[in-house]
């Protein structure tokens, strides 16, 4: 079958879309990356998303426009892939589209464990004539879990290891980790978000150098560690908290970064973006350092990075410097996979799961009672009986 997945991350950067070929499913599951394309999000789009997100300035009828416009954006996305890999968009089996997390909100409480994704499928569908399978966090949540992270189990479908302990760290607007022990089964992995990935660096690139990223990290390379704030952000309330975990802008959005502004407001640019940096770095090491090591050790470890954070030099040198030598970091373009495609295609994974009836969560990582059937499926309209 060819399938699309569609990713939007928190970190707003663009709508990255994986053209796969997919056969079987479960652990039979055979997928080939055939293309990809991220649309770019517009500034007055993405400043109308990070609106909705704000929990102070956001209103219904915003998120109701939005859902609308980031449907057709999804579908512009899915037909500029097809152009680029010179198909039919006919001869698309079926999208998967994650949607765009406008709110993420865990809580012991069922009645308040909630999230919500928009860019509504129905469009993607009559669009390209296709079946979309989206919304994959609510079941989720419905079965008492966090709705996150869910990329764990296609991380287990495609990486597990006989003889690597492997952790593979996307770095998006968010930081997950999924760990995977050697010769582990589906029930053994774990899974959790690690804090702040590239959101608070891209929000400190905009506010203050009118950039929507730092290229390789070559701002931050130019600025010194602020050590007050360095010491501050390390005792933030997140790093400490067990998992399974997840946190999103709610937590490290512009609020958060605001705040920091109007906290050292003599600090240079650079040495902000450097301390945020560093900041990221720590997290992800932190929590290795925390919830991974005391149980697997770091031999025959290596970590996977993925996302946009798997292109900032920078980044990944203060990530190998915060962990043991013995531990190998590694990035998916290193191992012949992509930096960029890796959720869009786990995505187009999870929907092929769904459409074959299968359990598609991973409840070690997400704290789901048991497992189940992620998504909702929308048809083809087009195929519709009279």
């Amino acid at each position: 079958m060819l399938a699309i997945g569609l990713m939007s991350g928190t970190s707003l950067d663009g709508i990255d879309a994986a053209l796969v070929k997919i056969n079987g499913c479960g652990t039979e599951t055979a997928v080939q990356l055939m293309e990809m394309v991220t649309l770019p999000i517009g500034e007055e789009l993405k400043e109308q998303i990070k609106t909705a997100c704000d929990p102070v300035e956001s209103n219904v009828p915003l998120i109701c426009q939005l859902n609308t416009e980031l449907g057709y954006q999804f579908l512009k996305a899915c037909q500029i892939l097809c152009q680029k890999a010179g198909i039919e968009e006919k001869s698309i089996d079926f999208v998967a589209s994650h949607g765009q997390t406008i709110w993420h909100s865990p809580d012991a409480d069922p009645a308040k464990n909630s999230t919500l994704q928009i860019g509504e499928p129905s469009i993607i569908a009559y669009g390209l004539q296709t079946k979309v399978v989206a919304d994959f966090r609510v079941m989720d949540m419905a079965a008492g879990g966090q709705g996150a992270p869910l990329v764990p189990y296609t991380d287990y479908l495609l990486y597990q290891s006989d003889t690597k302990n492997r952790l593979l760290q996307n770095i998006g607007g968010i930081g997950n980790v999924t760990v995977l022990p050697k010769s582990g089964g589906l029930n053994e992995l774990y899974a959790f978000d690690t804090g702040p990935g590239n959101m608070v660096i891209d929000e400190l690139m905009v506010q203050l150098f009118g950039q929507p990223y730092d290229a390789f990290g070559e701002t931050a390379r130019a600025g010194a560690i602020i050590p007050t704030l360095q010491k501050e952000l390390r005792t933030h309330f997140y790093l400490s908290q067990q998992p399974p975990k997840s946190t999103g802008r709610e937590l490290f959005g512009k609020q958060f970064v605001q705040q920091l502004l109007t906290k050292y407001p003599e600090a240079a640019p650079e040495d902000l973006v450097r301390t945020l940096t560093d900041f990221t770095a720590f997290s992800i090491a932190d929590s290795y350092q925390r919830f991974i090591f005391p149980q697997l050790g770091t031999n025959d470890m290596e970590v996977i990075l993925s996302g946009g954070g798997a292109h900032n030099h920078l980044l990944i040198e203060l990530i190998q410097g915060y962990l043991p030598e013995s531990v190998a970091v590694v990035t998916q373009d290193d191992i012949g996979g992509s930096n960029d495609a890796k959720e869009a295609v786990a995505f187009a994974i999870l929907g092929n799961e769904t459409l074959h009836s299968r359990v598609n969560n991973a409840p070690a990582a997400t704290g789901a009672a048991q497992g189940v059937i992620l998504g909702k499926i929308i048809p083809n309209p087009w195929e519709a009986k009279m």
